[in-house]
């Protein structure tokens, strides 16, 4: 739980906070953009949320936060309930968002995707007997991918509690060496009628994605909407290798989809047509990659 007595002197007077715990790792600046912001190495309140959304987009970044930096001055159990219970947060076509970020994965975002022929959890959140609970009423979990070898978190015990099927690529396995399908090489591998791996190596050598419906892409550290620089991007430190980031950038382009849902950074809803423009446009501000050559 924040402390009062660590309170930032960045934030703005008023009930929420953010205390000197706090690891940076944007999890309240997505979720609740109109409050947080990033000041210096931390984020801090700079708008006090008043009424709704904002209130309830701000007791959600409560909750989700991995390491508990954010608190209100005065305590209110029926907020912080109903907040709670939106989590998993419904996105789109039974695709959730977690909340309840691990710090173990620095605060990664997870999602689970709920299907007839088996629910699938996307990398992992703290294990948390609301999320336990919530699962279950959806049907348990039949898979668990994890997109690299940074955000596998909770999943062990995820995939104990669940009997879940664990799966990760053989480069980044040592983070989850009891798995039980590893994926292998860098071509896309189809899993189910619905689901289909696809390697993107760079920012590890096992970086994967998961595409979901050719609508719904599950990125991990490889992609992700950058709020500043208003468009896609990839890493630019800690990269396993540059070229192969790249390519496995490039590659994207041979796949449709409509949703980028990172582990890391803002998720994004366009067109298949605007997304593969955004994704050209990555290609021409990161690695100087005109369009033509890649057409």
């Amino acid at each position: 739980m924040a402390d009062l007595r660590k309170k930032l002197s960045t934030n703005v007077a008023g009930n929420f906070f953010v205390d000197s715990t706090c690891i940076n790792c944007d999890t309240c600046r997505q979720l609740a953009p109109a409050a947080f912001r990033e000041t210096g190495e931390y984020s801090a309140v700079y708008h006090q949320p008043e009424a709704e959304p904002e209130l309830q987009d701000a007791w959600r970044a409560l909750i989700a936060c991995p390491v508990g930096s954010i608190g209100t001055v005065k305590k209110d159990k029926l907020n912080l309930q109903q907040a709670m219970a939106s989590f998993p947060l419904h996105l789109e076509a039974g695709v959730f968002y977690n909340g309840f970020n691990s710090e173990k994965s620095f605060g990664a975002n997870s999602y689970f995707i709920r299907h007839r022929e088996g629910n699938w959890l996307i990398d992992s959140p703290r294990y948390v007997s609301h999320l336990v609970e919530a699962f279950e009423r959806m049907g348990g979990i039949r898979y668990i991918f994890l997109s690299h070898e940074d955000d596998v978190a909770d999943a062990a015990r995820y995939a104990g509690h669940f009997k879940a099927t664990r799966i990760i690529h053989e480069e980044d396995a040592e983070a989850m060496p009891e798995s039980e399908w590893l994926v292998r090489g860098n071509e896309p591998v189809v899993a189910t009628s619905h689901v289909q791996f696809i390697p993107v190596p760079g920012h590890t050598a096992g970086s994967l994605a998961l595409l979901y419906d050719q609508r719904f892409l599950f990125t991990g550290d490889h992609l992700w909407w950058d709020r500043d620089e208003h468009g896609l991007d990839v890493p630019s430190v800690r990269v396993w290798d540059e070229e192969q980031l790249r390519n496995s950038t490039t590659r994207l382009l041979h796949h449709a989809f409509e949703w980028v849902l990172p582990g890391h950074g803002e998720r994004i809803h366009l067109s298949p047509a605007g997304m593969k423009e955004e994704v050209h446009r990555l290609l021409r501000r990161r690695f100087k990659v005109s369009q033509q050559s890649v057409a």
